[in-house]
């Protein structure tokens, strides 16, 4: 069965760093600009099923097939998920974390 994507761009405020995050405005927006965390909150994109609730850490950057990838693994389950990167993230966060290619699942 392929994968679902529901597109939710909703702007909020990071558990995390507290960072004001605006919505994106072209496509969903999965994780902080500031820190690049997220929480696992989806099994599919967007579908807000899982149950975790886990914090998602930035552990690497890979290239996708059109744009960077942020590699996520979960502090609670141990899942691994990839999340393209916004073109708001902070680039100088996304260039140490490839520079140091921590891609550990």
């Amino acid at each position: 069965m392929a994968k679902k994507f529901t597109v939710i761009d909703e702007g909020f405020t990071c558990k995390l760093c507290g960072a004001d995050v605006p919505p994106l405005g072209y496509t969903s927006r999965n994780h902080c600009r500031e820190c690049l965390c997220s929480l696992h909150l989806d099994e599919n994109p967007g579908d807000r099923q899982s149950k975790c609730e886990g914090v998602l850490r930035p552990t690497g950057i890979v290239q996708g097939k059109k744009h960077l990838q942020i590699i996520h693994k979960c502090e609670k389950c141990g899942a691994v998920k990839k999340n393209i990167t916004a073109e708001d993230d902070d680039y100088d966060l996304i260039v140490k974390l490839s520079a140091i290619n921590i891609w550990n699942p």
